[in-house]
């Protein structure tokens, strides 16, 4: 990536769309020939949009937008979203602002390793089948890479087996299962395909091999194989907001972090708030946002209670620590990343990244949204940043044009009751004048 001057992206909020997009371009982010792709509002064609679904009868928009200030292991970076959710991009932003002052965010990937599965049933001699596949591993993982050469052409493919005994469950009258994990390195690729067209390859072998029969070979999205995590320390000093003190917020913080990990019912709404900025780049990137929240929330309940998926802790010196883990089977390549504008323009946005570093890059945005939460939670609360927000989108349900919108919102604030008829009476009477 190149230098970034990302001085010209101060007050980034409070420019134009068209401003915005000028900005990007002189802060190095948005080369100057790509803003063409901005007239027509990065929509897909209803020719491309039919070949996608089936029954398709239209399109339906998303705001695209930025946030701001993010340094992710010594690089600057804007951060594409697509999102509906007010306050979300405004509080990755915050965040991001706050960490960069302190060294910004850190990030470690695992190899990125791809799971599929084939399902036995059946198995009349489970420990034997065990060891027979054991003593197979070879050929077993020779046949997968032979249903899918061109991935092992470019460095990629199946290069390990785990197998798994899942005992009967006589609490739901399930049968025992013989289950083979095939891992496997897809490269640049999320890989869907990849996998699954190895393991639909290999049940014959492994029908063979156990004398047992396949129920289904597929992916699993619980990509654990494929985990990032990112990082980040701020000093007390930094924490300190409103009537409260740093040492204050870091402890209130690190206390909400703690009942999010030992109350499932807390834990859902604090992952949901980290799942807000990751869903939103992961869906503007082009990636399957849905297979991320499934690996997401599997991975919360590893211990066999659904948990905080990030920790919060004080450091030897008094600094917080925050850290977050999640599995991430992304892709830079394949699948709507390859003609859909949007996606297109957040990988150039983000400097075209490869697979491994999108996934440092989604994981900071989770810890950033988390921190933002936590903060305003244990401060002053939540609602006082999401009403702000809340009254601009009461404005637009009234029928406000962009001139009255915020005088809307405005007005909106200082009322006692803040809702859809309040804002129509308000547009009204600013009509009027």
């Amino acid at each position: 990536m190149s230098e970034k001057n990302t001085g010209y992206l101060a007050q980034f909020y409070k420019k134009s769309q068209t401003e915005r997009i000028q900005a990007l371009i002189q802060a190095g982010f948005l080369e100057k020939e790509k803003q063409d792709a901005f007239d027509d509002q990065l929509a897909i064609s209803l020719d491309i949009a039919n070949g996608m679904i089936e029954n398709q009868i239209a399109t339906y928009q998303l705001p695209f937008g930025i946030a701001t200030n993010f340094l992710i292991d010594g690089k600057d970076y804007v951060i594409p979203m697509a999102i509906e959710e007010p306050s979300v991009i405004a509080a990755a932003s915050s965040a991001a602002k706050l960490v960069a002052q302190y060294g910004g965010f850190q990030t470690a990937v695992t190899d990125r390793l791809m799971i599929g599965q084939v399902i036995l049933t059946d198995v009349p001699h489970l420990s034997e089948a065990i060891a027979i596949l054991h003593d197979n591993e070879i050929e077993i993982i020779q046949a997968a890479n032979q249903a899918h050469p061109s991935i092992v052409k470019r460095g990629g493919g199946a290069d390990g087996i785990r197998i798994r005994e899942i005992a009967e469950d006589l609490t739901v009258g399930s049968p025992s299962f013989l289950i083979i994990h095939l891992h496997v390195e897809t490269l640049e690729a999320m890989g869907a395909n990849i996998i699954n067209t190895m393991m639909e390859a290999i049940i014959p072998m492994l029908e063979n091999l156990t004398n047992g029969n396949a129920l289904m070979g597929i992916l699993s999205n619980y990509a654990t194989e494929c985990l990032a995590t990112a990082t980040c320390r701020l000093p007390v000093s930094a924490l300190a907001k409103d009537n409260w003190s740093g040492v204050e917020v870091r402890d209130r913080l690190i206390l909400a972090a703690q009942v999010a990990t030992v109350d499932p019912y807390r834990a859902v709404t604090h992952n949901k708030g980290i799942m807000n900025g990751i869903d939103a780049i992961v869906l503007a990137s082009g990636n399957d946002w849905r297979a991320i929240e499934a690996g997401a929330h599997a991975y919360a309940s590893r211990s066999g209670q659904y948990r905080s998926l990030s920790s919060w802790r004080k450091a030897d010196n008094g600094d917080l620590i925050g850290e977050l883990t999640l599995p991430l089977s992304i892709g830079t390549v394949g699948g709507s990343i390859s003609f859909h504008p949007g996606a297109q323009m957040a990988h150039h946005l983000l400097g075209n990244p490869d697979a491994e570093t999108l996934e440092a890059i989604i994981a900071s945005v989770g810890l950033a949204q988390n921190f933002s939460a936590l903060r305003a939670l244990v401060t002053e609360g939540i609602q006082q940043g999401h009403m702000g927000l809340h009254a601009r989108s009461l404005a637009i349900s009234a029928g406000a044009s962009r001139e009255e919108i915020d005088q809307v919102a405005t007005q909106l604030k200082t009322v006692k009751n803040m809702n859809l008829a309040t804002a129509k009476e308000i547009l009204k009477n600013i009509q009027k004048k």
